[in-house]
C-alpha cells in the first residue's frame, strides 16, 4: 500500500527556493470506502500514517494555575495525647501565627504547642511554643528561648497586634484554662505581663476555668487602642473527662457531651491594663461553643463586628451598635447552614469574595458537613451560596480546620486556603482523618471555584491532622506563602510559586488617630480592571493570626489608579497612580 513519491517543501538557499525528493509511505485508500468512512476507521486522522517519524505528543495537563512548593520546619505539635483515653483538648490544638516580630521587613513564624494533658503543664522541652525568625532566602532560625516565648501551659492559638501603639506587635496566646500577654519589648524579646494587664481571671466564677481557642484584636470604639475579644470553647475537665467508643476503639467525643462557655470582650484602657466589659456589651449573655472569629465591618456603618464559628451550635453575629453587641445571626441569615443542621464549625474568614465592597464569610467543617460561604447581600443580610458556588460538591469529602482567603495568583479574586483534618483519631469507612490540605481558586465573576489538591503540590507532604494556618510572603516575591501546623507530625511551610503570577501590591499601613496596626481599617484598589476590597485584620483561618500588609492582585495592571484607605478614626485617605509590585507604607493622615 506504500510507494515511494517525491515531497517538496519550502527550503531556501541565498534566497532561491530548493526542492527535494524524500521517500515516505503513502497510504492508499482500500476500495471500497470513502474518504470519510477510511478516516473514521483510522480514528480519523491521516497524520501518523503519512508521517511515521513524527512524533505527535499526547496532549500534556495544563500547569495548574496555583503552585505550592514544600519547605521543611524543625518543628511539631506535641499534644500529649493518651490512646486509651482521648481528652478532647489533644485534638484541637495547634494554632500559629505569622508577624514580623523584630521589624526588620520578613515575616516571621510562630507555633502554640501543647503540653501535660493531665496537668496541662510543660513539663518537656518538646512541650515548648516555638518562635521562628525569618533570616530571609527560605532560612529560619529557632529563637524561641531568646525572645522568652516558650510558655508554660496547653496552649491553643495565637492573636497578634501592637496593643500600646508603641511600633512593634504584641502576641495574645489562647489555651485551655489559661492564656498569656506577651509585650513585644522592641529588642527581640517578650514579657509576660498578663496579670498586669488585668487578663489572668481566666478562672469565671459561673462557668469554671475557661478554655480560650481564638482570640481577635480589634478597636470597637474606635478610641485608637486595640481591644481584646476572646473565642471561648467548652466548659471541660481532665479529672471528669467523658469516655466515647468502645475499649481498643475509644475516640474523642462529640461536643454535645459538655456544655458551652460565654466569649469575652476586654476593653483597652490605655495604660497596659483591660477591662473586662463581656457583660456590658452584651457578649456574655449567649453562651456557646466558639472555635473561630473574624471581624469585619460587615454593615458598613464604620463599627467592626464578629462573626463566632460555634461547635455543633448556632453560629453568632455580633452587630455593633456603637456601646454594645446585638446577636443577630439567625436573623441576618447565617446562624444555621442551609439544611439546618449544626456543623462543627472551625475557623472563619470574614471578607470580601466577590469585590463587591461587603465581607463575606467563608467557614469549613468535617467531612460531609461542606465549607460554607455566606455572601452579603450588601450589608442587608446574608445568602447561603455554598451550593450554588459549587463548594458543597468539591468540599463533601474534605474536613477542614483553617480557611483563608488570599490572592494567591495574584489575579484580583481572593482564593481560598484549607488546613485540612478530621477531629477523630479511629477512622469511620469512607473517612480520612489524615488529609491533604487543599485550595479553591477564585474563578472570578462565575462565582465558582476551582478545587486544587494534588495540582497545586500539597500531595508532597504526607497527609495529616492539620490544624492552624497562616500567611506571609516569606521571600518577599510578591506571592502569598502558608505556614500550617499538624498534630504529631511536622509543621508545613508552603512556599506559592504560582507561574505566571499577576502583579500585586501591599499595604502596611500605620495608624495615627487610628490604632498603630490600622486594623480594621478599608482599603479599596482601582485599576482598570475594576474595584476590589480588603481590610486590615490579623485574625484569619483557626486559632491564628496573620499580621501584614494588605494584600492585593492586580492581574495584568502594573499599578493601581486608586487606593482608597477608610480608617477606623472615620478619616478617609486617597492615592493615586500607585505602582504595583512591592509593599507601600501607608501613613495616616492627621485629619
Amino acid at each position: 500500500m506504500a510507494d515511494s513519491i517525491p515531497f517538496s517543501f519550502g527550503l531556501c538557499e541565498n534566497g532561491v527556493p530548493m526542492r527535494r525528493r524524500l521517500s515516505r509511505p503513502v497510504w492508499k485508500m482500500p476500495s471500497g470506502l470513502t474518504r470519510r468512512e477510511a478516516l473514521r476507521a483510522l480514528g480519523g486522522s491521516l497524520l501518523p500514517l503519512a508521517f511515521p517519524s513524527l512524533r505527535i505528543p499526547k496532549s500534556a495537563a495544563p500547569p495548574s494555575p496555583i503552585q505550592f512548593k514544600l519547605q521543611s520546619l524543625p518543628f511539631r505539635v506535641e499534644t500529649g495525647e493518651t490512646p486509651d483515653h482521648p481528652h478532647t483538648p489533644a485534638t484541637m490544638i495547634g494554632g500559629c501565627a505569622v508577624f514580623d516580630y523584630n521589624r526588620d521587613g520578613r515575616p516571621d513564624i510562630f507555633f502554640t504547642n501543647g503540653a501535660n494533658i493531665a496537668t496541662l503543664k510543660k513539663d518537656a522541652p518538646k512541650f515548648s511554643n516555638r518562635l521562628f525568625r525569618n533570616d530571609g532566602h527560605g532560612a529560619f532560625t529557632d529563637v524561641t528561648e531568646r525572645a522568652g516565648l516558650a510558655g508554660a501551659g496547653y496552649d491553643n492559638g495565637a492573636a497578634v497586634g501592637d496593643y500600646d501603639n508603641d511600633g512593634f506587635p504584641d502576641l495574645f496566646v489562647t489555651g485551655v484554662h489559661g492564656r498569656a500577654l506577651y509585650h513585644n519589648n522592641g529588642d527581640g524579646t517578650f514579657t509576660d505581663v498578663t496579670k498586669k494587664a488585668g487578663l489572668a481571671g481566666w478562672d469565671d466564677p459561673e462557668y469554671g476555668p475557661l478554655w480560650c481557642v481564638a482570640a481577635v484584636w480589634v478597636d470597637v470604639n474606635n478610641d485608637g487602642l486595640l481591644d481584646l475579644f476572646m473565642a471561648n470553647y467548652l466548659q471541660w475537665d481532665y479529672a471528669h473527662e467523658h469516655l466515647c467508643g468502645f475499649p481498643g476503639r475509644y475516640d474523642y467525643c462529640s461536643p454535645n457531651f459538655y456544655k458551652g462557655s460565654p466569649s469575652q470582650l476586654f476593653l483597652n484602657k490605655g495604660d497596659g491594663t483591660f477591662e473586662d466589659v463581656s457583660e456590658a456589651w452584651g457578649i456574655r449573655a449567649h453562651v456557646g461553643k466558639a472555635m473561630g472569629v473574624g471581624m469585619a465591618d460587615y454593615d458598613r456603618d464604620g463599627r467592626p463586628d464578629f462573626f463566632v464559628t460555634n461547635d455543633s451550635y448556632y453560629n453568632f453575629l455580633f452587630h455593633n451598635t456603637g456601646h454594645k453587641f446585638e446577636e443577630v445571626g439567625l436573623q441576618e441569615g447565617v446562624g444555621l447552614v442551609e439544611d439546618g443542621n449544626f456543623i462543627s464549625g472551625m475557623g472563619v474568614d470574614f471578607r470580601d469574595i466577590n469585590n463587591d465592597g461587603f465581607p463575606d464569610v467563608v467557614t469549613v467543617a468535617l467531612n460531609h458537613q461542606t465549607f460554607p460561604i455566606w455572601r452579603n447581600d450588601r450589608g442587608k443580610g446574608f445568602e447561603e451560596i455554598t451550593d450554588s458556588s459549587g463548594m458543597r460538591r468539591l468540599s463533601w469529602d474534605m474536613g477542614g480546620y483553617g480557611p483563608g482567603l488570599y490572592d494567591f495568583d495574584n489575579d484580583g479574586w481572593k482564593d481560598l486556603f484549607v488546613s485540612r483534618g478530621h477531629v477523630e483519631v479511629v477512622p469511620k469507612p469512607g473517612m480520612e482523618v489524615d488529609q491533604h490540605n487543599s485550595v479553591f481558586r477564585n474563578l472570578g465573576p462565575s462565582g465558582k471555584w476551582q478545587a486544587l489538591t494534588a495540582e497545586a503540590g500539597f500531595t508532597a507532604a504526607p497527609p495529616a491532622r492539620h490544624r492552624g494556618c497562616a500567611f506571609g510572603d516569606f521571600d518577599g516575591d510578591g506571592r502569598i506563602d502558608v505556614v500550617v501546623g499538624a498534630l504529631q507530625a511536622p509543621a508545613e511551610l508552603w512556599m506559592n510559586r504560582t507561574e505566571p503570577s499577576g502583579h500585586w501590591l501591599g499595604l502596611a499601613l500605620e495608624g495615627k488617630k487610628s490604632n498603630r496596626d490600622g486594623i480594621g481599617a478599608v482599603v479599596k484598589v482601582v485599576t482598570k480592571k475594576g474595584a476590589q476590597w480588603n481590610h486590615m485584620t490579623t485574625s484569619v483561618g483557626y486559632a491564628s493570626s496573620s499580621h501584614g500588609p494588605v494584600h492585593f492582585g492586580l492581574g495584568e495592571e502594573k499599578r493601581a489608579d486608586l487606593v482608597e484607605v477608610r480608617w477606623p478614626s472615620g478619616i478617609v485617605q486617597t492615592l493615586r497612580n500607585v505602582s504595583g509590585d512591592r509593599v507601600l507604607t501607608v501613613d495616616e493622615p492627621a485629619d
